[in-house]
């Protein structure tokens, strides 16, 4: 199984606001570097589609190290809170509904295809991939010709049908 060392970063200018995101591949001597964004979504939203756009992009079944400054992320997949949301109907507890759950189904789907491990790193700290990661991010948050988070902006976060690219 092919190993890829994945960085991902989102931004928000304003929260919520203009997001981008950004991802960074890395397997052996080979690098791709993704990005995207939306006109008005939130920090959150972009770091967890960052990931999810790093995923979309392995072609293959492979063994994942993904890296991210995203405590969100990192520790609501690897404590296993984002699992128990889904068995309780996406509720974090009896009375809070989860957010943006169209993003983390779509997460959690890629992750069955892929053996994902989620690692935190501390931003701006001076590791150069997450650096990259969040000036790409930020640039992209800063473009004007981006789409709309449609699921967001009308509160339906249950589905998820972006156009990304």
């Amino acid at each position: 199984m092919k190993r890829i060392t994945i960085y991902t970063d989102g931004a928000c200018i304003g929260n919520p606001g203009t997001g981008g995101y950004a991802a960074i591949l890395i397997n052996e001597n080979h690098r791709k570097e993704i990005t995207g964004g939306f006109q008005y979504t939130t920090n959150n939203r972009m770091e967890l589609m960052a990931a999810i756009a790093a995923l979309e992009a392995l072609k293959m079944t492979c063994e994942v190290d993904l890296y991210s400054d995203s405590k969100y992320l990192v520790e609501n997949f690897n404590s296993g809170a984002v699992f128990r949301w889904r068995e309780k109907g996406w509720k974090r507890n009896k009375k809070e509904p989860a957010e943006n759950v169209d993003l983390w189904e779509k997460f959690l789907t890629l992750c069955e295809k892929h053996r994902v491990r989620l690692h935190w790193v501390m931003g701006h700290q001076g590791n150069p991939e997450n650096e990259r990661c969040d000036f790409l991010a930020h640039q992209m948050a800063r473009r004007k010709d981006l789409p709309r988070d449609i699921a967001f902006e009308e509160g339906s976060t249950r589905s998820f049908e972006p156009s990304l690219f």
